[in-house]
């Protein structure tokens, strides 16, 4: 039954595009709009607050200039940074249209950040001086998010922190998110399930700023209202009351910034670095026309105690002092030493 699940998946799929290649541009394009203004009408966290009728009658006036469905989708741009949708997009594989987001400048991003970012680190988890837990959280992107391959890409990343546990005498614990530009939060967050504990630690706002989403943690399972989504297998007990300190920077955005506000309201935790890019609202897929997929933001991105931020403050800033090559001299990790060793 699976076997005929997938054939008839990829023949549908098939099908679609097919069908796509047999339309002229003109119907393709009514018809990829007619179903994205119905997704964005239905679900965009700010629908009652546009113009539909006007924004669609002007993108349907700025569409009839393009001469293919390929070079239309530079529309969606337009109608983003109309509707201030600045955390979605629309993409198929390696396709990707949404609004004009303001990127931090080369120069400000400094260049320690720079050559960590292009070497393309993987998680990275290290003992620093013997005694100082250090987890590097990259960007991890992916698009299978079923349970199995979300618990696949998790456990191994647990697995290290939970080695680290077991094997050394911490004193305290440093989550470096400065690399961390978005993906998918929830291996992010089971990894640090040892951190986090059985608890609430993140959720969902609608547009009055009133929860309706709540994930906990409980016995390595990720429970979005409830329901799981994914699960660790955990090693030992949860360390929730250990030191933790959280380094972010000037491009930690979307579920970086989720795993940073996971840790709002954590005892014993406090937050060094750079305030973050602002991208805290929570994204959904949904599929188009044509295989193109959806990233919508449905709502805004709260902490354990429902509470919103536009962007993460750190409660130590320090900016542009990284070092990635000799992390004892990076000023937000000798910061992060002198908060663990307080007593």
């Amino acid at each position: 039954m699976k076997h005929l699940f997938t054939l008839l998946l990829i023949v549908s799929l098939s099908l679609q595009l097919n069908a796509q290649k047999q339309l002229n541009p003109k119907d393709s394009i009514a018809i990829f709009y007619d179903q994205l203004f119905v997704a964005l009408k239905k679900e965009y966290l700010h629908k009652n607050n546009i113009n539909w009728t006007q924004v669609e009658n002007e993108t349907k006036q700025n569409l009839v200039a393009y001469p293919s469905f390929k070079s239309s989708l530079k529309e969606i741009t337009e109608l983003f940074n109309h509707i201030g949708a600045t955390h979605s997009k629309v993409y198929l594989k390696n396709e990707a249209y949404g609004a004009t987001v303001n990127i931090p400048s080369k120069e400000n991003r400094g260049d320690q950040w720079n050559a960590k970012y292009a070497a393309k680190p993987s998680f990275e988890t290290k003992v620093l001086d013997g005694k100082y837990a250090y987890v590097l959280i990259p960007p991890i992107n992916f698009e299978d998010i079923s349970s199995e391959n979300i618990h696949r890409i998790a456990q191994p990343l647990y697995d290290q922190i939970a080695e680290i546990k077991a094997q050394h005498n911490i004193e305290g614990w440093i989550i470096d998110l400065r690399i961390n530009t978005g993906g998918n939060v929830y291996p992010m967050l089971l990894a640090l399930y040892d951190l986090l504990g059985d608890n609430d630690v993140w959720g969902g706002l609608n547009v009055d700023k009133k929860q309706v989403d709540k994930v906990k943690l409980a016995n390595g399972k990720y429970l979005n209202n409830g329901k799981k989504v994914s699960y660790i297998n955990p090693k030992g007990k949860p360390i929730d009351q250990a030191k933790v300190v959280i380094i972010t920077g000037i491009m930690t955005a979307s579920s970086g910034e989720v795993t940073a506000l996971a840790f709002k309201g954590r005892a014993n935790t406090t937050f060094i670095g750079e305030k973050t890019m602002g991208m805290t609202t929570g994204n959904f897929l949904r599929v188009l026309p044509f295989d193109y997929k959806l990233i919508l933001s449905i709502t805004y991105d709260c902490d354990r105690n429902g509470n919103y931020y536009e962007q993460i403050v750190p409660d130590m800033i320090i900016s542009k002092q990284d070092n990635f090559d000799n992390l004892l001299l990076d000023k937000n990790i000798q910061e992060a030493i002198k908060f663990i060793t307080e007593k």
